[in-house]
């Protein structure tokens, strides 16, 4: 059955639909379905999407093509929609170079089944179900009405008033109204006295938290600021601007025409100047200022909302539940997961990026009130006619009131999205969950009358691949993936080891097994999890888990009883139940799996413990070898042995705790006698840019060195402010750390920041081949690489391939230039398996070319949105391609080791 994937679209909330609709294309049961990837573009165009795009880390790294964008003078990316006014020929030529133009009558010559996973409006408004319901393509989730009061939150409130669901006391203000300034003042009087403080302030057709703002005091300007957040509007002032230098007023244009954060293009002046590129407001509001033509400017996003919705704001304990239909077409409310937040709102980036926030499901409540939740929202579905699922999220109160707020017909899609992870509560993983989505669409609108004919045939078809498949005997390589650990980096080892756990998941060759390690160095704790287990939030969450599972603590009752009304569920899709985790040896692992796939990051995993209990067991694994992993997990040894090797790398030293007790004045003299500032002050092993800092002045080197060799856990907040760290940003404790120069342009015609992958195999002569990758050109917003950017969803951009020059055949030479300098440091530190090396390149005069390494990562990032998935694409491997080539080399190692003992 061939399942077109939509995804992407016009809205505010593109990037998480196109990782959201990756994330399904990846995860569709392989022995079931064809996954055909449909983006839609900002101005509402299908494309037939050239599959290797889908792997890119944002739209914008793909879209519009590089081909077609005018010069940047600061390389900004850029939405199709700044492009400006487009004419069809050229939208046709734009698509034309990542796929083709498909119109919605042809839909049924490519695909039988549309999944949806576009959000916000045109996805979760009607639209895209009423254009589908005229083709008659089936499609997932609900129908055109439920949908169209879903998207709207004003017209939420007055259905939940009329069917007797509690909601807070809310007011709107139209953009009319808002537009008289002198009215403003009297408007937050009145809302004050008639809604209270706090107040809830919200764009009424976006998701992801998008334009919602709290206001705790009578202070008008924040609220002023907050209606204009909400409106997507801004005002700029002269005297703001003229005090910015050139870097902020360039950051502050990136902040304000972010889609997310900012009011997004093309906006409109006040005078009625419409702008579609972020450079062309930078310069429209240089020369604006600078010719004291205006003393402010108000900028508004030309699909600005028309109203903004005002709440009381709820005291209580914030929810999320995602309720499905059953096999009767009830309703079936999963259990409700507790979010508990880092800051006031549950934003953009606490939803998406793990460890922000905490997700415990079920909510920590007593049983009554867990089950009066679920019957709200059960109730909710119903009384709205939402089909299939939704995302009903909402707050109880201290006295037990429910308020259900903001149901969404299309869930986040990302693998740590509640759609998966309450899915996993009964079983269900989320290639199992996808296909009880698709079948249960189907059903839904068979009930419609339209096109019954065709509808259960598909139905009845899909049905005998599913019983077939569960009757089949199907012998599958077993894979521990192995995740977790106790570094600094363990949650993004997690991210790591369940996308490479669903990659496999979906695939007729393997079958994965999720093993979490945790533990000390002196004892590693192997555990043998479930499913459920496994989606948790983050790493620290599983490792709770475990420990309430060892501690014997009953499972809870709730789930139990969901677990038991989803036993029809269950039993079609997986045929058995949970079970509690389980502790393993390396020696009882070598019985449970035939190979392994290590998916942690830093130590253990990447300096060659790991790889030593393995191979004592003759388990095959994934990555370098014990000597290789040991030298490349301590990035000063790894450079040491390259400079000996005539490979440029950073001149460094390690600055060691001890001197740092004993004498902290001569321990700053060493540092500033070896290196001026700014330097690069870093963990020597560990990765995801953990305590990564450019070090300015003293001051900074004084806070970064207690930090780093403090003796407690918590961070001391002196310095943590002085180095200016982001929430819950990780920075470990070590006994030493790396110091290095800041490297720069120099004499470099052109400078930029690479990440490089490569893949090993085996020539018939039992040699190793390396395959490297064309690099990606990593762009950082600050100062150095941050975590989002490396592993969030649509926020890093990492160019595929690197732009070292802009003529082609110019730009490949550089590459093969660059692609054989990595090659070389591969094979200097033995590296086998596959890898990911960090460099900087510096082009010179006559295209001189200079490769700077930074680091080598035997075992890096495997999250979804990694570039090395951008960098494989390339050269024709889809993730599963890569994984599988990966463990198919780890085994024929083992077995070439067998043969020679």
């Amino acid at each position: 059955m061939k399942i077109g994937i939509i995804f992407g679209g016009p809205s505010r909330e593109r990037e998480i639909s196109f990782a959201g609709g990756r994330t399904v294309y990846d995860n569709l049961d392989k022995s079931l379905f064809e996954a055909v990837p449909v983006f839609v573009d900002s101005l509402g165009n299908f494309i037939l999407l050239d599959w290797h795009y889908i792997y890119k880390g944002t739209i914008r790294d793909f879209y519009p093509p590089v081909e077609v964008l005018p010069h940047s003078l600061h390389q900004l990316q850029i939405y199709l929609e700044s492009l400006g006014e487009l004419s069809t020929e050229e939208q046709e030529g734009i698509i034309n170079k990542v796929g083709k133009r498909i119109l919605p009558h042809q839909f049924k010559e490519y695909f039988d089944f549309a999944f949806l996973a576009l959000h916000g409006p045109y996805g979760e408004d009607g639209s895209i179900q009423g254009l589908l319901e005229w083709y008659r393509m089936p499609y997932s989730g609900s129908g055109i009405l439920p949908s169209a009061i879903g998207i709207d939150k004003i017209l939420q409130k007055d259905y939940m008033n009329s069917h007797g669901f509690p909601v807070p006391r809310y007011r709107i203000v139209r953009a009319e109204e808002w537009a008289d300034t002198s009215q403003r003042p009297i408007i937050f009087e009145q809302l004050t006295r008639d809604l209270g403080l706090p107040l809830v302030i919200k764009a009424p057709h976006q998701g992801s938290s998008i334009g919602v703002s709290i206001i705790k005091t009578t202070d008008f300007r924040a609220f002023e600021e907050a209606l204009a957040r909400s409106f997507f509007a801004k005002t700029i002032y002269k005297n703001s601007w003229q005090g910015f230098s050139p870097e902020a007023k360039l950051n502050f244009v990136k902040q304000l025409t972010d889609i997310r954060e900012g009011i997004g293009l093309p906006v409109r002046t006040d005078n009625g100047v419409i702008i579609h590129h972020p450079e062309q407001l930078l310069e429209i509001l240089e020369g604006v200022f600078e010719e004291n033509a205006r003393e402010e400017v108000t900028l508004t996003n030309v699909e600005s909302e028309p109203y903004v919705l005002l709440e009381s704001f709820i005291q209580g304990k914030e929810f999320s539940c995602i309720v499905i239909q059953d096999p009767n077409g009830n309703p079936l409310a999963l259990p409700p997961t507790e979010i508990i937040k880092g800051g006031e709102v549950f934003d953009y980036r606490s939803k998406y990026l793990p460890g922000l926030s905490r997700k415990i499901t079920p909510i920590n409540l007593p049983n009554e009130q867990i089950q009066h939740i679920r019957q709200e929202c059960s109730r909710l579905f119903s009384a709205v006619g939402f089909n299939v699922y939704a995302r009903l999220d909402g707050f109880i109160t201290a006295e037990g009131q429910v308020f259900l707020n903001d149901p969404n017909t299309t869930s986040g899609m990302l693998p740590s999205s509640f759609f998966f992870h309450q899915a996993a509560e009964i079983g269900l993983n989320p290639s199992q969950f996808l296909t009880y989505i698709i079948r249960t669409s189907l059903v839904e609108r068979l009930k419609s009358g339209k096109d019954t004919v065709h509808l259960r045939k598909q139905l009845h078809a899909l049905d005998a691949s599913i019983q077939n498949k569960k009757t089949a005997n199907q012998k599958k390589i077993r894979v521990g993936v192995i995740m977790g650990g106790y570094s600094s980096e363990r949650h993004i080892s997690v991210e790591s080891g369940r996308n490479i756990y669903e990659k496999l998941a979906s695939t007729v060759k393997y079958q994965p097994i999720p093993i979490f390690l945790t533990g000390s160095a002196e004892e590693h704790r192997l555990y043998v999890i479930p499913v459920n287990i496994m989606l948790k939030d983050n790493a620290d969450d599983i490792k709770e888990k475990i420990a309430h599972a060892e501690e014997g603590h009953l499972q809870h009752p709730v789930l139990e009883q969901i677990r038991q009304e989803a036993s029809p569920i269950t039993e079609k899709y997986t045929g058995k139940m949970l079970r509690e985790p389980q502790l393993v040896t390396y020696e009882q692992l070598k019985d449970l799996v035939d190979a392994v796939f290590i998916a942690l990051h830093g130590r253990p995993g990447e300096d060659g413990a790991l790889q030593t209990e393995l191979e004592k067991y003759g388990i095959p694994y994934n990555g370098s070898g014990i000597d290789s992993s040991r030298i490349t997990i301590n990035k000063y040894e790894t450079n040491e042995i390259l400079r000996q090797h005539g490979i440029k790398v950073a001149d460094h030293l390690m600055a060691y705790k001890q001197d740092w007790q004993t004498n902290k004045e001569a321990f700053f003299q060493n540092i500033e006698s070896a290196f001026s500032y700014p330097f690069i002050a870093k963990p020597a092993d560990d990765g995801c840019s953990s305590a990564v800092k450019k070090i300015k002045n003293q001051r900074e080197l004084a806070a970064f060195s207690e930090l780093i060799f403090r003796e407690t856990e918590d961070l001391t907040q002196g310095p943590a402010t002085v180095l200016a760290l982001g929430f819950k940003e990780e920075f470990p404790q070590k006994e030493a750390f790396l110091v290095e120069n800041l490297i720069s342009k120099e004499d470099g015609s052109h400078f930029l920041e690479v990440t490089g992958g490569l893949l090993t195999r085996y020539l018939p002569n039992g040699q190793v081949e390396y395959e490297v990758f064309e690099a990606s050109e990593a762009l950082a917003e600050g100062e150095v690489l941050s975590l989002e950017e490396k592993f969030l969803a649509g926020e890093g951009q990492n160019i595929t391939p690197a732009r070292y020059a802009p003529e082609p055949k110019l730009r490949q030479k550089i590459s093969d230039k660059v692609k054989a300098d990595l090659k070389k440091v591969a094979e200097v530190l033995n590296i086998e398996g596959y890898a990911r090396i960090d460099a900087f390149v510096r082009i010179k005069e006559k295209n001189e070319v200079e490769t700077i390494i930074i680091e080598v990562n035997s075992l890096p990032g495997m999250t979804p949105a990694t570039c090395i998935f951008h960098q494989t694409a390339i050269n024709g491997y889809k993730p599963y391609d890569f994984i599988d080539r990966i463990l198919t080399f780890g085994m024929e190692r083992t077995q070439k080791k067998v043969r020679a003992a």
